[in-house]
This record gives C-alpha cells, sequence and structure tokens, in this order.
C-alpha cells in the first residue's frame, strides 16, 4: 500500500488544491484530511457523512467538593495556573479552570485526599465518509484543544483499515502545513511526502525545514513550486536548492485564476478545466506515479 502525504512547511502554498487535485486523479485511493486544526478538503470533496466518533485526545482534573481538605498543595504546583482557590472565607473547595488545565496530573500527584480525579475529555471528532472522488477520512478538533499529532495518527489508522477493507492500494493525505507535531505523525512511515512551496524567501526557508524533517524520518520527499512564475528568481533558486539535495523537482504550477474559479464551484482544478495550472498539476501527478513505481527522475 502506497501512502502519499502533501505537506508545505507553512500555510498559503496551496497544499489542499494540489491534494484536491491529487484525489481526483488518482485511483483506488482513500484520502485523508490529517490538516486536523483547519481541515478544509471536504469544501472540495463534499462528503456524505457515514460514520462518526469520539477523539479522546487527553485529560483534565476535577476537584471533588466533598472530598477536598481546602490544603491548597494543587494550587500550589499547578504550573499553569489552572488550579482556582475558593473565595476567601467560603467553604467551597478548590477547583479546576478547564481551559487553563493541560491534564498534567501533578494535582493528582500532590493531593493528600485523592480528591483530585483525572478524567478523559473529548478533544474532538474523527469522521468516515464517502465523496465523489472516494472514500474519505477526516476528523476536527475542537477549539483550543491539543494532541493534533494523536487526532493525525488516529486518521491515518482509520484510512488504512478503510484501504484494507475496500481492497484500495493508495492513501492520499493533505497534511498539515509547519514541521509541528501534526506534521511529523503525517510524515511517519509514509511512501512519499510531495512538499508544495512558493517562490518566495519564507517559501524557501520552510521548504528546508520541512524536508530535513522528512529526511530525520526517512521519509522519500520530492517538491513542486506553485506559482512559479509570480517570482521566477527564487523558484530557480528552489530548484538549484533540490538539485543541491538531490531531491525531485516534480514540476512548477503557474498562477492560474481558474484554481479561485474552481474553489468557488467547490470542485478541484483539474475537474475544473484545462488550463496551464491544471495541466501542471497532471503532470506532477505523472511524476509522482513514476517515483512510487521506481521511476526517480525529476520530472
Amino acid at each position: 500500500m502506497k501512502e502519499i502525504v502533501v505537506v508545505s512547511g507553512k500555510g498559503g502554498t496551496g497544499k489542499t488544491s494540489v491534494s484536491a487535485s491529487f484525489a481526483a486523479l488518482a485511483s483506488d485511493k482513500v484520502i485523508a484530511d490529517c490538516d486536523v486544526d483547519a481541515a478544509d478538503l471536504h469544501l472540495v470533496l463534499a462528503p456524505r457523512e457515514l460514520r462518526r466518533e469520539p477523539f479522546v485526545g487527553g485529560l483534565r482534573a476535577r476537584i471533588s467538593e466533598d472530598a477536598c481538605m481546602r490544603c491548597g498543595r494543587c494550587e500550589e504546583s499547578c504550573r499553569f495556573d489552572a488550579i482556582e482557590a475558593p473565595a476567601s472565607g467560603g467553604a467551597d473547595a478548590y477547583s479546576v479552570d478547564p481551559f487553563a488545565c493541560e491534564g498534567c496530573g501533578v494535582c493528582e500527584f500532590v493531593c493528600p485526599a485523592g480528591a483530585v480525579v483525572m478524567e478523559e475529555v473529548q478533544s474532538g471528532e474523527l469522521f468516515v465518509s464517502e465523496s465523489r472522488l472516494g472514500p474519505f477520512v477526516h476528523a476536527k478538533l475542537g477549539i483550543a484543544e491539543e494532541n493534533s499529532g494523536k487526532l493525525v495518527t488516529t486518521v491515518r489508522k482509520e484510512a488504512r483499515k478503510v484501504a484494507d477493507e475496500g481492497g484500495l492500494d493508495t492513501i492520499l493525505v493533505d497534511g498539515s502545513p509547519g514541521i509541528g507535531c501534526p506534521v511529523i505523525a503525517s510524515l511517519t512511515g509514509a511512501s512519499l511526502a510531495v512538499v508544495v512551496t512558493e517562490p518566495t524567501l519564507s517559501g524557501l526557508h520552510d521548504l528546508k525545514r520541512v524536508c530535513e524533517v522528512a529526511e530525520t524520518l526517512r521519509t522519500s520527499a520530492a517538491v513542486c513550486v506553485n506559482k512559479w512564475d509570480l517570482n521566477p528568481d527564487v523558484a530557480d533558486a528552489i530548484g538549484e536548492w533540490c538539485d543541491g539535495k538531490g531531491l525531485p523537482m516534480l514540476g512548477r504550477v503557474p498562477y492560474d485564476s481558474s484554481v479561485t474559479d474552481a474553489q468557488v464551484e467547490g470542485v478541484s482544478v483539474v475537474e475544473h478545466s484545462e488550463g496551464p495550472a491544471a495541466t501542471a498539476i497532471r503532470s506532477i501527478w505523472d511524476a509522482v506515479v513514476g517515483i512510487l513505481n521506481g521511476d526517480t527522475e525529476a520530472a
């Protein structure tokens, strides 16, 4: 089973537009949206939900009013200032601010009365859906919730399960921007990372960072430059850097207003037109397939 992960190193490069086009071009695949902090691939796929499950991402403290001795050790020990003292002279117990609590469990450890209970917290939801382009596994992380890396791992495991059950041989993942935990969770064990970058200095900088992450994880990477013609000099610099690192350059996508038109219509650009961006992305997809089939030459 081949797993292709589209990442970007930074936001705003067009990663999801490329992922959506790959989903339209690939066959026998499961689509997974692992950009769980800001999932938006569903806007193009218009999925029909088949199943949803709660995602438990961590723990949160709760103080039993009956058992609390009002000693204050929990408040003294909490580095996140999540423990609230009772009102002066009041009979209330100490309490926990659920928005500040990080679930570290120190308060439970120091409490002499056993009044602190660590409870599982639902941090988001996992969805298994069907779409016009194939099975779709996606998720939604709650506002200000953490453990996005754990949720990404859950999405990938579910996508593999759906692929196994359906006899599908490809998993296509829309990863997160940046280089943090959700990106690491997306890239670990993948067959190929397709890095979408832009012809800016920040794009080049973050391209280098995410490629270093992929290299550390021993995940093969290849690069494409989106809207390359807006800054050909930096696009050339990106190509030179890739050559020096031995990274395949899959291709260059020119600026094309039909990409925006496709987004407005809720479809991928390769479904929308035969314009220059769609043509370039089709060529890039062919290069991806070639690499997965053992052809390591750049596009």
